[in-house]
């Protein structure tokens, strides 16, 4: 760094340095035109404290899970003076958090206890994939061992499956059961920011990036949508826990086996990725037509299959 001038001045290495990038990573970001070129003097490259804000605003967005492509036109925008406050914000508003609830720690002793005392590795391994824990640097004890540790992102979710576990539920049955139900809620999110960006958002994005002005308008309506999608699937869940938790109770009482009706609906699962790639087909209005006349014409092609193969076999008898 310079000391005879009033900016900090940086060679390549020392913003290297300060940033946190590789010298490989600064210079593959001036050649795809993220990084201003450095002031040449003489046979040196100079950078200042723009460029070192630049390779710090490139790491955030590429950590909130943005593509270079998509921070290339970003940083366009803020360059030729549209501004990126605003869109700064929407990113912020979108990529914090979306509940009240703070993170913990837990030891893998205390770990350990909740669910039943006994070590099991296995569990350990699936909780981690899941994200129910994260594995921290471990750190001395008080006899200078070394303690394993891990954050726990919800507590609440954790609180849970030891309730279930408490309970009787296997650990592969809770660890099952929430792969089943991310799908599901995946499902539901997708289509909440499907329909809120259709009747909401899409004349704040209609540009490419956003205005400054649209985009700031759109993180405060994040804002205020942000809960309506938690408290829609809280009050539905209560309303189809209330239903199907009695019919179920009923079933089990009754000193007879229920009655199905032929003509009777009857609600199926179907996994996530299938209701998906049905709906990315013919919308999501109609999955459940699709679903029915594929099902009817698979039926269709078998019993016609059946019907030629008797046919075969009675020819060959003759």
């Amino acid at each position: 760094m310079s000391e005879q001038s009033a900016q900090p001045e940086y060679r390549i290495e020392d913003l290297a340095h300060h940033s946190g990038a590789t010298v490989r990573t600064i210079r593959a970001y001036q050649d795809r035109g993220l990084l201003p070129r450095p002031e040449r003097r003489g046979r040196s490259n100079v950078y200042g404290d723009a460029h070192l804000a630049r390779l710090r605003q490139i790491a955030d967005l590429l950590d909130r899970g943005y593509t270079l492509a998509s921070i290339k036109e970003l940083l366009e925008a803020w360059d030729t003076g549209r501004g990126l406050g605003g869109v700064l914000g929407l990113v912020a508003e979108v990529h914090g958090p979306w509940t009240d609830e703070e993170a913990d720690r837990i030891s893998r002793a205390e770990l350990d206890a909740r669910f039943g005392g006994t070590p099991d590795e296995e569990a350990i391994r699936e909780a981690i994939e899941l994200g129910v824990l994260e594995r921290l640097p471990g750190r001395e004890g008080r006899e200078g061992r070394e303690t394993e540790e891990y954050l726990v992102p919800s507590p609440q979710e954790l609180a849970v499956a030891a309730e279930l576990y408490a309970a009787g539920v296997p650990l592969a049955a809770i660890t099952g059961h929430l792969r089943e139900l991310r799908d599901q809620v995946e499902h539901i999110a997708s289509r909440f920011l499907e329909f809120t960006t259709e009747h909401v958002f899409a004349r704040y994005l209609e540009h490419r990036p956003p205005t400054d002005a649209d985009a700031t308008e759109a993180a405060t309506m994040v804002r205020r949508l942000r809960p309506l999608a938690q408290q829609t699937v809280d009050a539905e869940l209560a309303r189809a826990m209330r239903l199907l938790a009695t019919r179920h109770l009923q079933i089990h009482l009754s000193p007879d086996p229920p009655l199905v009706k032929d003509d009777q609906p009857r609600a199926v699962s179907l996994p996530a990725g299938t209701i998906r790639a049905v709906q990315s087909l013919v919308g999501a209005e109609g999955v459940e037509a699709f679903i029915a006349a594929s099902t009817e014409r698979e039926l269709n092609k078998r019993t016609l299959d059946a019907l030629a193969a008797r046919h075969h076999e009675d020819e060959e008898l003759q």
